[in-house]
C-alpha cells in the first residue's frame, strides 16, 4: 500500500510563487509514476503535472506548461509541484497521485490518491 501526504498549500496573491510537496511512503518501488492533479469548486478534477519515478520523464497540461515544474527526490521519497506566476484561475484543491503506468492525465491511471491541500490564489 501507498501513501500519500501532500503540503505547502495556501492563500497567495497572483503573479506569486509556490511550492507543494508530497511524500511518498508504503511501497514506492510499485510507482513508476507520480502526478498531479487539481479540483476547483464544481469543477472536475483536471491533470496537471505528471513525472516518472525513475527516469523524470514529465508531462504537463497547457495551462500550466512554462509555468509549473514537477520533479522528485528519490532520497526524501518526495514529489514537488514548483508553481510560478500563480494565476486565480489556479486556485483548487491540488492532489497528489501514483500510479504504476504511464504519464497520461487520466485520473483512471492512478491507484493511490492524497487528501489534498488547498491552493488560493487571490487576483
Amino acid at each position: 500500500q501507498v501513501q500519500l501526504v501532500e503540503s505547502g498549500g495556501g492563500l497567495v496573491q497572483a503573479g506569486t510563487s509556490l511550492t507543494l510537496s508530497c511524500v511518498v511512503s508504503g511501497r514506492p518501488s510499485s510507482v513508476y509514476t507520480m502526478g498531479w492533479f487539481r479540483q476547483a469548486p464544481g469543477k472536475e478534477r483536471e491533470f496537471v503535472a505528471a513525472i516518472s519515478w525513475s527516469g523524470g520523464r514529465t508531462n504537463y497540461a497547457d495551462s500550466v506548461k512554462g509555468r509549473f515544474t514537477i520533479s522528485r527526490d528519490y532520497a526524501k521519497n518526495t514529489v514537488y509541484l514548483q508553481m510560478n506566476s500563480l494565476k486565480p484561475e489556479d486556485t483548487a484543491v491540488y492532489y497528489c497521485a501514483a500510479g504504476p503506468r504511464g504519464l497520461g492525465d487520466s485520473i483512471f491511471l492512478y491507484d493511490y490518491w492524497g487528501q489534498g491541500t488547498q491552493v488560493t490564489v487571490s487576483s
